[in-house]
């Protein structure tokens, strides 16, 4: 990966501008490919000499609350544990904060992080598909928005780390919640979302009875909290996108060309030639690719462009 234009896609994230693709050059340097309304997007995904789609995203020393180092995989080597290879899995911090409540096992870096205040939300997504889970106090409106969440409440205030993921283990358990929504599943249900109010009704009533659980635990260390997460503005323009149809091809695999009309979480609202109407697209398998970019475009099937 020496040529310009070339390079490793590390997923979709959002800040306070917005959404944008997270990039790592060659030589490790961290870029950002905004993904704004009216945002051109052409690339072609490039193969390993074996054959690989998916590549190692290194792995990340956690130092404190706010600061996270990540090093690059030394031998740019293909995934095979998730988004990682072997050796860099093993160096990781990060992969610790999930079971870190149950082991005990944290590197000096996690437990500063751990020890600040965490959240615990309920989050439902476009077919009522709801899940619990936790964000740490400063990433508390954004990890919503990163998940691609259509309605979601924040139930509980936790003291730290530790306390929020044995409230999340303990909404699973008695609850029924699951506590991971795979992004295919998120993406295909924006096709055809359920209504709004149907949507919030139904994270409502999940919402109510986390609490009623919560409240009647022995478990210590938290706050029963009632307050409502604000979505994104954009997120309403993919919702009510009229006529939108699923991606016809694999995004992470082959050559590609849209515009971006709007976000919600991974997945986008796109538009691309050959069609009059919109697509929905999940920007989430573009994790772990390494990308080309360029004059590409998206060759519709040819069943699917008969359709128009």
């Amino acid at each position: 990966m020496t040529a310009d234009g070339r390079y490793l896609c590390t997923g979709v994230s959002w800040d306070d501008a917005g959404p944008y693709l997270a990039l790592r050059s060659p030589d490790g340097r961290k870029l950002v490919r905004r993904l704004d309304a009216g945002t051109a997007l052409a690339y072609r995904v490039l193969h390993g000499e074996d054959g690989a789609l998916t590549f190692c995203l290194g792995s990340v020393k956690v130092q404190d609350r706010h600061t996270r180092i990540h090093e690059p995989c030394p031998g740019h080597s293909p995934a095979d544990r998730g988004y990682q290879c072997g050796h860099c899995f093993s160096r990781d911090d990060w992969r610790l904060v999930h079971n870190s409540h149950r082991s005990g096992i944290a590197s000096p870096g996690l437990k500063l992080y751990l020890e600040q205040a965490h959240w615990l939300y309920v989050a439902t997504f476009a077919d009522g598909t709801t899940k619990v889970g936790t964000a740490a106090d400063g990433h508390k409106r954004l990890r919503l928005t990163e998940q691609g969440a259509v309605a979601a409440r924040y139930v509980a205030r936790a003291a730290d780390g530790r306390v929020v993921r044995v409230l999340e283990d303990l909404v699973t358990a008695e609850a029924g919640l699951v506590q991971a929504v795979r992004s295919e599943t998120k993406t295909a249900a924006l096709a055809r979302p359920l209504e709004a109010e149907v949507l919030d009704g139904i994270n409502a009533g999940h919402a109510s009875g986390v609490r009623h659980l919560l409240d009647a635990s022995a478990i210590e260390g938290f706050t029963i909290t009632e307050e409502i997460w604000d979505r994104p503005e954009q997120a309403g323009t993919v919702l009510d996108a009229v006529g939108a149809a699923p991606y016809p091809l694999d995004p992470g695999s082959g050559e590609h060309g849209m515009v971006i009309e709007a976000m919600l979480g991974a997945a986008a609202l796109v538009r691309v030639e050959d069609s009059d109407l919109p697509f929905i697209i999940n920007l989430a398998r573009l994790k772990g690719r390494r990308l080309q970019t360029g004059s590409y475009r998206t060759r519709l099937p040819a069943l699917q462009t008969a359709l128009f």
